[in-house]
């Protein structure tokens, strides 16, 4: 089983502390959602929960069974979606899923060409994803992220650009393929988001 340990951690940009002395353990099976307003450092808070960056003080911890990763195999573990995260727009659909999945598993019964189905974007398969609308962008790293057969799931507001439909979606992906995960949220407080997270930090008590 993963866990996240976090004792004494904070981070700081220059002179300023994004945030402090956050003590928190995560725990495979379990959802949490990180919540605060724009700025408040959220996004920072995930990219060190991904082992992205590093904390300026305090320690953090990716343990498998109770012994901890060493810094170059988190990745393994690890699936992030978040808005400054990137897709190859040059690449079709199918040849940016056949990219991703050559450095994550897929789950055992799913091949890559059904994912296009999965997406609800099985007739845009051979289009350039730089063709595609910042909805079908944001179902695309959804869809890699959670299908992403990693322990740690780590998503930066899922809900952008998504209607009512897409957050459906989206709900039910979580659903069926992430219940077994440690599943992260940030959130600026859309509670489509987040609302069937077990637990809830909120970002501004650390400052």
């Amino acid at each position: 089983m993963l866990q996240l340990s976090l004792n004494g951690v904070g981070k700081r940009y220059n002179r300023d502390w994004i945030f402090r002395n956050i003590k928190k353990d995560f725990h495979q099976g379990k959802s949490y959602a990180i919540l605060g307003s724009n700025g408040a450092g959220k996004s920072t808070y995930i990219q060190l929960l991904a082992g992205n960056i590093t904390p300026n003080e305090g320690e953090l911890s990716h343990l498998l069974d109770e012994v901890a990763l060493e810094p170059d195999q988190v990745y393994q573990y690890v699936a992030l979606a978040a808005p400054y995260l990137d897709l190859v727009t040059e690449f079709t659909l199918l040849e940016q899923v056949s990219f991703h999945f050559n450095f994550k598993r897929l789950p055992k019964g799913i091949e890559k060409d059904e994912l296009p189905g999965i997406m609800n974007l099985e007739r845009e398969k051979n289009k350039p994803l730089k063709q595609f609308s910042s909805g079908m962008l944001q179902r695309v790293k959804l869809g890699l992220a959670i299908l992403s057969d990693c322990p740690i799931l780590l998503l930066d507001e899922p809900a952008s650009n998504l209607d009512r439909a897409s957050i459906k979606w989206y709900m039910e992906l979580l659903d069926s393929y992430a219940s077994q995960k440690l599943v992260v949220i940030c959130s600026n407080s859309r509670k489509e988001e987040y609302e069937f997270c077990q637990q809830e930090l909120f970002i501004d008590n650390y400052r």
